[in-house]
């Protein structure tokens, strides 16, 4: 009897290897320093097989970011947990954003720090990413106006401003909470989480800093 022919891998098997491999070297490595060699033999496939499935170094890049941004997306608005009051409900995202970026350091790495390095397409695909974060967290803080006051006390231009800040500040503070030894996601959360929630309650309740006039 003949040798029974090994199984071939299912190609979305495959593609996932190849992905997982793309993001471990993008990420540690850097998108200039990473060659397709590399993630060939990590993936343990051959090079002209990564050819097959995505044409070049820039496809598969820009792959790894729209992968990336979709599993952190999912994973922000599936951490929130609706019904909860409006401070709740901004932690558990918080909470979510920190614990994915420190699971996933070689994703975010990619999302972070290399695709916003190394100009288009890849700076719009992480854009698009971070303006659906921003608009799901304008939401969360629309919603603790809403909460505070029956008729909200921030206006729609200080809720866009108080998303992007917040956003920005999330991402600063993950970067720096994945190379800092023993801190936690949860540390980074309740970090952050402190540092906006009591802004918040004082521009929600009409208690505004307000700059010098000089």
């Amino acid at each position: 009897m003949g040798a029974v022919k090994s199984k071939r891998m299912p190609r979305a098997v495959r593609e996932q290897q190849m992905m997982d491999a793309a993001v471990r070297t993008f990420g540690q490595r850097g998108y200039r320093a990473a060659s397709m060699d590399e993630i060939a033999e990590l993936a343990g496939v051959s090079k002209p097989l990564v050819y097959l499935y995505l044409n070049s170094k820039e496809e598969l890049f820009s792959a790894c970011i729209r992968r990336e941004a979709k599993a952190l997306l999912e994973a922000v608005r599936s951490g929130v947990e609706p019904g909860l009051p409006a401070d709740g409900q901004l932690w558990s995202g918080l909470r979510a954003f920190f614990l994915h970026t420190a699971e996933n350091p070689d994703g975010w790495s990619v999302l972070h720090r290399q695709a916003r390095s190394h100009g288009e397409p890849f700076v719009s695909e992480v854009g698009g990413m971070r303006d659906e974060i921003v608009a799901f967290v304008t939401g969360l803080i629309g919603a603790a106006a809403r909460e505070a006051h029956s008729d909200p006390a921030l206006a729609d231009r200080d809720v866009a401003g108080l998303a992007q800040a917040l956003v920005g500040a999330a991402e600063s503070l993950a970067g720096w909470a994945n190379v800092t030894p023993d801190v936690s996601a949860k540390e980074a959360a309740a970090t952050l989480m402190n540092f906006a929630w009591a802004g918040l309650e004082n521009l929600m309740h009409a208690r505004p800093w307000t700059p010098p006039a000089s």
